[in-house]
């Protein structure tokens, strides 16, 4: 008789296309930018990415866009969380900043496209050829989901 044992990567195994932008914009002018120049309708998520744990809680920003033309749903997402901690000393308040970043392992990628659905390698190509061309934007590139040690922190 034989088994077939399942493991939790068969459950997880999403399948998404993932891009890399670099840029000082804040990430609704960025949404807005990717709207104008790539024909999306991106969006605010009503809930931000947030991962809590013992010793930091991190809120990652999220926009989303969802077309029923083409099947696919497109989410930008936030590498990194600033959180300023105060702490008093000697009646002089000092203000500390932590940084978090959802991908660790890519901490000078500012935000993350990532597209969900069966899209063509052509079509990402196209998606950071238009990316690049905005004049706010210093880089944009594809990013091989396999290569990342955290790639579960993209599964929502």
């Amino acid at each position: 008789m034989q088994i077939h044992a399942l493991g939790l990567d068969d459950f997880c195994d999403e399948e998404y296309s993932l891009i890399g932008i670099h840029t000082a914009l804040e990430d609704y002018k960025l949404a807005y930018l990717l709207n104008k120049n790539l024909n999306t309708q991106l969006s605010k998520s009503q809930k931000n990415l947030e991962f809590d744990s013992d010793k930091n809680n991190a809120s990652f920003s999220l926009y989303n866009f969802s077309s029923k033309k083409y099947d696919f749903d497109w989410f930008l997402i936030a590498n990194s969380f600033k959180r300023e901690n105060q702490t008093e000393s000697n009646e002089l308040l000092l203000t500390t900043e932590t940084k978090t970043y959802l991908i660790p392992e890519k901490k000078k990628v500012d935000f993350f496209i990532k597209i969900t659905g069966e899209v063509s390698l052509e079509y990402v190509a196209n998606t950071v050829n238009k990316i690049k061309n905005i004049e706010q934007i210093i880089t944009s590139y594809s990013i091989d989901k396999n290569t990342l040690k955290s790639k579960d922190f993209l599964i929502f």
